[in-house]
């Protein structure tokens, strides 16, 4: 891999996310890859769970992120050979447009030697509701 790979990667992370295309999000992560929502919690193992768990979190297609409610935006900030750390942020909006809330976001990354992640970690912090107005 090299920075710019991950960059593509990334870039594809959004687009799948936009879509929710199984193969989309399969093709990101290797058939072993561990998928962390929080550094505390139980990974996601496997790349069909972790198709699985976008596709429908919880079980329940209806609690994904809506069309056109969201947008992001996400940089390698560090890269040493199989692992990268990103940065960015996700941005959502209420059904008038409106703004919602913002997250930062921070992944963790280390990918095989043919591009797939095998292993996501997301550390994500929300913006405070009296930092709000204006965005």
């Amino acid at each position: 891999m090299r920075r710019e790979d991950v960059q593509i990667w990334l870039d594809r992370y959004i687009a799948a996310w936009s879509n929710y295309e199984e193969k989309a999000i399969g093709d990101l992560f290797a058939e072993e890859a561990e998928y962390r929502y929080q550094p505390w919690g139980e990974p996601v193992q496997g790349r069909d769970a972790i198709v699985r768990a976008w596709i429908a979190p919880d079980g329940n297609e209806s609690t994904r992120d809506a069309p056109d409610s969201w947008t992001a935006h996400y940089d390698v900030w560090a890269f040493d050979g199989e692992r990268a750390d990103a940065i960015g942020e996700s941005r959502y909006t209420n059904p008038d447009g409106s703004f919602r809330t913002l997250y930062y976001n921070h992944f963790a990354l280390r990918f095989d030697g043919h591009g797939k992640c095998v292993e996501f970690v997301e550390y994500f912090m929300e913006l405070p509701e009296r930092l709000r107005e204006g965005h």
